[in-house]
């Protein structure tokens, strides 16, 4: 999936959204409490893109440690008798 077809919207319930570019439905949903909204002062949008951007990164490491698995597989020498 590539990035440029991504994008963070804010839902009307005031969850913060990652959706596919003209899509109605969410891939990831992150919704603050009133309690984390008030400390956040105004500042969860930005809270918000910094998750989003750590779970990315995260989910193409763990994608590039599973290529990298397969890649091992496939180079093993079998031996069969």
């Amino acid at each position: 999936m590539a990035l440029a077809e991504l994008e963070l919207v804010m839902l009307e319930s005031g969850e913060i959204a990652l959706q596919r570019i003209g899509a109605n439905e969410p891939l990831v949903r992150i919704a603050f409490s009133p309690e984390v909204m008030s400390y956040l002062s105004g500042k969860h949008l930005d809270v918000a893109k910094s998750m989003i951007d750590a779970g990315i990164q995260t989910a193409f490491e763990v994608g590039d440690d599973a290529v990298s698995r397969d890649q091992q597989d496939e180079t093993k020498v079998h031996t069969f008798h």
